[in-house]
């Protein structure tokens, strides 16, 4: 990676856990535990600016760094952030990339959430028993009324903000490109 890309992710997923860390609240009023936070904002819109290898990097150095700086989650936590952002992140920016178009970021952003929504199915079933220490039967129950609005909505809030956004954000950091790779001319 070019160290303007080390930069640009570095700065991206400070913000991503300021974000995550400052401003969350519960969806779902019978499920007051999953909170939402806006933190796959800044790894979407780099994952979809840059690479899916960005936003999957993206997503490890801040569900690592979020869980030790603040002491939530642990390690099943870490999993499960890395899991449930990196899905996103990865399926939206494989379709965006193939055509990168107004079209091919809202099928990113429709399908991705859709896609992690099915994989945090099964990733609670099988890690939240072990996390929380519940029965799978208890998990179950809360698929339906807790967990699966849960990640859906969660996703179609973060793909709404990130198609807000990605066009001004891309822009600015273009606009940072283009005024770093200007050479230096000393004038006399």
């Amino acid at each position: 990676m070019k160290v303007r890309n080390l930069v640009y992710t570095g700065a991206f997923s400070a913000l991503s856990i300021v974000l995550s860390y400052f401003i969350h609240f519960p969806l779902i009023p019978s499920a007051p535990f999953l909170l939402y936070d806006p933190g796959d904002v800044p790894i979407l819109i780099m994952s979809l600016k840059f690479s899916p290898v960005i936003g999957v990097v993206m997503t490890a150095i801040v569900a690592v760094l979020f869980a030790v700086l603040t002491g939530q989650g642990g390690p099943w936590g870490v999993l499960m952030h890395f899991l449930a952002t990196g899905v996103y992140a990865l399926v939206a920016s494989l379709i965006y990339r193939r055509q990168k178009s107004i079209s091919s970021a809202v099928q990113g952003l429709i399908i991705a959430p859709l896609v992690m929504t099915g994989v945090m199915v099964i990733a609670n079933l099988l890690v939240t028993p072990l996390y929380l220490g519940v029965t799978r039967e208890m998990v179950i129950g809360m698929l339906l009324p807790a967990i699966i609005p849960f990640n859906l909505l969660k996703g179609a809030i973060n793909g709404i903000i990130t198609f807000l956004l990605y066009k001004r954000v891309s822009n600015f950091l273009e606009t940072g490109e283009q005024y770093a790779s200007r050479p230096n001319v000393v004038k006399q």
